[in-house]
């Protein structure tokens, strides 16, 4: 399986102009599945005319752009595959104000808000799926802005802590020559917490894993309830030896995490801390797609 990311020159290659983005869009969305706002139909025909699909059974019509994170957007198709492209092919991320350099766009707000929606898409597409096997779970807290931005200074401002929901589905492994055992780390999930109480994380944490899952958590009274949510729940003393065996991957994932959005983002404002735990985990969970991570963006960003 290719690790290989997509480079700019194959980039160019594929999609060259407007057009070649909109018939890559248009059979993305066909392969997805298109249903009808009015009657909910989910058999269509299209107006190459009108570049729109009719439903079959009420014939109203629904454009390219509609019911995908693309929705009400002004920005071009082309813009928005570029976009998707950088987000796709580089390792640490990309911060808007240098998106919006790569792109050549006058207006920042409007490339910051194209790469939140593409982030929200990327959320919403792992919400589709759950965890399931071994899990660990544990809280991370991350430092958040509390004012407004352009006033914090250099090294000061107002920030505070918000708590994190981290979850991380391992795989366990066994050397047959030695007989030791070890564990893979395969994906992860996280779910910014609104409080301590352990109905939020309850919430959470059956939303994001199967119920015959292993979830392996340290002796939190916020974690009381998960015997009897889960088929097995093992809880161990939180300590530095903890930390780095039981709960081993998760808080490897916390402090990647942690490296990620310091390095590349600086101060984020709490409303915008799940689209960057989200683009994190998407890109995570898909770390061996390769060249195709590219395609599997445009799939997350045709739902809504």
């Amino acid at each position: 399986m290719s690790k290989k990311e997509m480079k700019i020159h194959e980039f160019s290659l594929r999609f060259p102009d407007e057009n070649s983005c909109r018939l890559h869009f248009k059979m993305v969305r066909e392969n997805e599945g298109i249903t009808c706002k009015n009657c909910k139909g989910t058999k269509h025909y299209w107006l190459q005319s009108k570049w729109q699909w009719q439903c079959s059974k009420c014939r109203f019509r629904t454009t390219l752009r509609s019911g995908t994170v693309m929705e009400s957007a002004k920005l071009s198709f082309h813009k928005w595959y570029l976009c998707m492209m950088y987000m796709s092919g580089t390792k640490k991320g990309v911060s808007a104000l240098e998106m919006q350099r790569q792109l050549g766009h006058k207006r920042y707000r409007s490339v910051w808000s194209m790469m939140h929606k593409v982030r929200s898409g990327m959320g919403k597409r792992d919400e589709k799926y759950t965890l399931e096997g071994i899990v660990e779970l544990d809280e991370g807290y991350f430092e958040i802005a509390t004012s407004n931005e352009k006033n914090l200074k250099r090294g000061r401002g107002s920030q505070s802590k918000r708590n994190v929901a981290v979850m991380a589905e391992s795989t366990p492994l066994e050397n047959l020559k030695t007989g030791k055992s070890s564990s893979h780390f395969r994906y992860a999930k996280m779910k910014v917490l609104n409080s301590h109480k352990s109905n939020e994380i309850n919430d959470v944490a059956t939303d994001s894993i199967e119920k015959n899952a292993v979830i392996i958590t340290d002796k939190s009274t916020s974690y009381e309830d998960f015997s009897q949510l889960f088929e097995t729940h093992l809880s161990f003393k939180s300590d530095k030896k903890t930390t780095k065996t039981t709960l081993k991957w998760v808080h490897i994932t916390i402090s990647n995490v942690k490296r990620n959005l310091l390095g590349v983002y600086h101060m984020i404002k709490i409303e915008y801390l799940q689209n960057y735990l989200n683009e994190f985990c998407y890109r995570l969970n898909r770390r061996y797609f390769g060249e195709r991570l590219f395609d599997r963006m445009a799939i997350a960003i045709v739902g809504n």
